[in-house]
Formats: structure tokens, sequence, C-alpha cells
């Protein structure tokens, strides 16, 4: 079947807006619905953040895991501590300040972003394979 000027040929769907990083974002108990929308989103950044709590220590790590419940004194985040192999659970009530500190491992990394490399570096004759970047 031939393309006439009535039915034109498919395109490739228009690539997604890149998603700006979250990393160097703070948010605070003082607005806590900026603070429960920034847990929400750490629950799917990959990179570590830093809680700051109300006693006034910090801890920085990776959150895996959040539980949610009615208030805020039933809610907390799990996380893997940078320095320590102990999961640590944190109450949201105890959060005074979180901070996106780490590097988002995963920013930028969508499959169509590396389908278009992976299909630059074949079109200039390089070696393109399946294996993943090191994360460094």
């Amino acid at each position: 079947m031939s393309q006439t000027a009535e039915t034109p040929a498919p395109s490739a769907p228009p690539a997604a807006p890149a998603r700006p990083t979250l990393q160097g974002l703070v948010a605070t108990k003082d607005d806590e619905k900026a603070l429960l929308d920034a847990l929400e989103q750490a629950f799917d950044y990959r990179g570590d953040v830093t809680l700051t709590l109300t006693d006034g220590a910090s801890v920085t790590g990776y959150i895996f895991d959040r539980r949610t419940g009615p208030t805020l004194e039933q809610s907390s985040v799990r996380l893997l501590p940078a320095d320590s192999n102990d999961k640590r659970t944190v109450r949201y009530s105890d959060i005074a300040r979180l901070e996106f500190t780490g590097r988002d491992t995963a920013h930028g990394k969508t499959f169509e972003n590396w389908i278009k490399r992976y299909v630059e570096a074949r079109t200039k004759g390089q070696t393109a394979s399946i294996e993943s970047e090191r994360l460094d």
C-alpha cells in the first residue's frame, strides 16, 4: 500500500519531556504538604537523601520503603543509611527537613534515551550492546 496525501506516513511518538532532577531539593516541616510530597518523591528517587530529625540528628541514606498511616506519627520511611548496613525506620513526625543530597543514578536513563544512544552508536558503526552503564 502506498502513502498518499490523505494518509501520512507514521511517525515516531514524541519524546517524553526531560524530568528535572530532584537533587538539591529541600523540604521542611514548616510546609507539611511540601514535606509529604517530597517524602513521596524520595521513595522513587534513586539516590541518597538526608533527613534532619526534630532532635537535631541527621541520617543520610537510600529510602527503600514507606508506610503511610492516617497520621504522621503512624507513617514512616525505611532507609539504608549510607554509613551502615542496618535498615532504619524513621517516623514522618520525627522529620524536620528532607534534602535530596545524592546523585539520582537513574536520572536521564529512560528506555527511550537508551534506545536513542544504541541506534546512534550502531549508525556510526560503533559496537553497541545491551550491557548497562557503570554507575560510578
